[in-house]
């Protein structure tokens, strides 16, 4: 059983043609009425069932192996070239070649765990460099219980490119981008299928990343279509190198050849009451509870503030851009920006210097590697601790809450309503970072918070079952804070403090908004430490929450002020910190 701890804690959607993906096809009938929760969970069940949350984490942790990465990474390599667009029909050249290969090792791992395993291609239509017919390869995992129907996605797309989007001629190993995120979905997918959880999941290698997410998208459109519910996506996307490049996607590296394998980035969109950042939010409280205690490396997960790299994209965009959770696992660091025609790149980044290493010693045999085993195990047991926690089915309750204001302090009061009756429950608050503050645990489903210094505090809850597993987290509320400095005209408008502050390379800026407000132009000034206005970002006043990014870049230090704007009359200041 888990022990609960309070915690105190070059966009690349590239326009293919004007036509969306069609003649959408699961492959096997089998895994998509699995995927649709129409199904007999006992034709799946295993011999011996293993469901404990606590062995299961621990036997993930165990059991991810290096070596087998290796495997799936050198067995990728070969085919020297997986764009797209590439050849189809050879047995050992090109995308055709390393999907039916990836099928193959699916396959396999099903029948080495009782054929537990329902492995099926998602086939599409679309013109994507002259190749009109791709695939997905997906194993589906079967749930023990289908009163739910959720599913959980592990996913990573097995594409490569060189400089040019379409060429199928040069060598494109790309191993860190996304061999990794191939070979760590390969991995999960053998370790976990002997496992039992209540929800299905679903490990997926997509095409197309490369060419504008149309693997992904053709997944996130095919689960609209079918009525599939997506509980959460995990998108990992190069996640096994830790060396900087000369240039990197900010938010990233500090400099040329600095070494990072003790770290990892979940990026996600959106700000407050947004689903992704609770996902994110969730896989790190799953590591800090679960797996921390015991690393023998520990590892620092950043939840980002945007959803991707500066100018970059990911898998996980449509998946949120369809309505799902979504998020996405990066390394910390990253060897380019991809920015191929820049004059002077030689970073490894889609090029064909995205090998798995060099042999430095000339004796054939590949012995320094640019994909670090170690740190790609380590993030192959965060992503599958997670989905194997959220995977338990445990159901999210509802709350509401209320802030009891004193003069210095604040009583937070909490009643949570939940159909399933768990009796014991969480409540998540945060103030000013991306992370919560503090995770509570009651035995009740009305509790208060007492004694709180005043602030802006954001709710949410979970319930919490009988092997102390918390379901996600629920949609966060923010509570109401004495609002100062401002005018008569503007007192149901507040400008909440940045988060996080301090920050990363960006942060959020709120204004919330309680009801209508009549006006004709507003904005944020941020100013420096002598008032001198270094950016001015225009913000769109609904009543709600009004969010702006503001990017300040890697390596700022010191305060700056922020000031809402609303017909040229400042309205409110705050201030931030830059602290990278």
């Amino acid at each position: 059983m888990k022990k609960l701890y309070s915690t105190i804690v070059l966009c690349i959607t590239i326009a293919v043609n004007a036509l969306a993906q069609t003649s959408m096809l699961n492959t096997n009938t089998a895994a998509e009425q699995i995927m649709l929760g129409s199904y007999n969970p006992a034709i799946y069940s295993a011999s011996t069932i293993i469901s404990d949350p606590a062995i299961i984490s621990t036997d993930i942790n165990n059991r991810i192996s290096t070596d087998s990465l290796l495997s799936y990474l050198e067995g990728l390599r070969i085919f020297q070239n997986r764009n797209t667009g590439s050849d189809t029909l050879s047995a050992s050249k090109g995308i055709g070649a390393a999907r039916r290969w990836v099928f193959d090792k699916f396959q396999q791992f099903s029948s080495q765990n009782e054929n537990r395993l329902v492995v099926s291609y998602l086939q599409f239509d679309l013109n994507v460099c002259n190749i009109t017919q791709h695939r997905n390869v997906m194993a589906v995992l079967p749930g023990s219980d289908t009163s739910d129907k959720s599913i959980i996605i592990i996913e990573g797309h097995m594409d490569s490119r060189c400089a040019v989007l379409c060429d199928t001629a040069c060598i494109a190993e790309g191993m860190e981008d996304n061999g990794s995120g191939t070979a760590l979905v390969m991995e999960l997918a053998r370790v976990m299928s002997k496992y039992t959880f209540k929800n299905t999941i679903v490990f997926i290698t997509t095409i197309g990343e490369e060419q504008g997410l149309v693997g992904a998208e053709a997944i996130a459109d095919y689960a609209v279509a079918k009525g599939i519910k997506i509980k959460a996506v995990l998108n990992n996307d190069v996640i096994g190198g830790v060396m900087c490049g000369k240039t990197s996607s900010p938010p990233s590296c500090p400099g040329f050849n600095e070494i990072d394998s003790t770290h990892v980035r979940l990026f996600s969109f959106g700000g407050f009451n947004s689903m992704h950042k609770q996902l994110a939010r969730y896989i790190k409280l799953e590591y800090k509870e679960m797996l921390l205690p015991a690393a023998a490396v520990p590892m620092g997960i950043h939840i980002m503030t945007d959803e991707d790299r500066t100018g970059r994209g990911g898998d996980h965009i449509p998946f949120r851009r369809n309505g799902f959770a979504a998020m996405r696992f990066t390394s910390a660091n990253e060897h380019g920006d991809a920015n191929v025609t820049a004059p002077g790149y030689d970073d490894r980044q889609h090029t064909s210097d995205d090998i798995l290493g060099v042999d430095t010693n000339a004796d054939t045999i590949i012995d320094s590697l640019f994909v670090n085993l170690n740190y790609l195990a380590r993030n192959a047991v965060i992503n599958g601790n997670a989905a194997a926690m959220a995977a338990q089915g445990v159901k999210t309750p509802t709350f509401n809450f209320t802030t009891i204001a004193g003069q210095q302090a604040t009583d937070l009061s909490i009643s949570i309503t939940d159909p399933a009756n768990y009796s014991k429950y969480r409540v998540a608050i945060r103030t000013t970072g991306n992370d919560w503050d503090s995770v509570y645990t009651f035995n009740t489903n009305k509790c208060t918070i007492a004694n709180m210094p005043q602030a802006n505090y954001i709710v949410s809850v979970a319930a919490v079952d009988n092997n102390n597993i918390e379901s996600l987290f629920s949609a966060e509320q923010m509570g109401k804070l004495s609002v100062q400095n401002q005018t008569n005209t503007h007192r149901n408008i507040e400008l909440l403090q940045n988060v996080p502050n301090p920050f990363d390379e960006k942060t959020m800026i709120s204004v919330k908004v309680n009801s209508n407000i009549q006006y004709k132009e507003a904005y944020i000034n941020i100013t420096d430490i002598q008032g001198r206005i270094i950016k001015r970002l225009p913000v769109n006043l609904q009543p709600g929450i009004n969010e702006v990014i503001y990017e300040h870049g890697y390596n700022a230090t010191g305060t700056y002020g922020y000031t809402l704007v609303i017909d040229g009359k400042p309205i409110q200041t705050n201030r931030m910190v830059f602290a990278n």
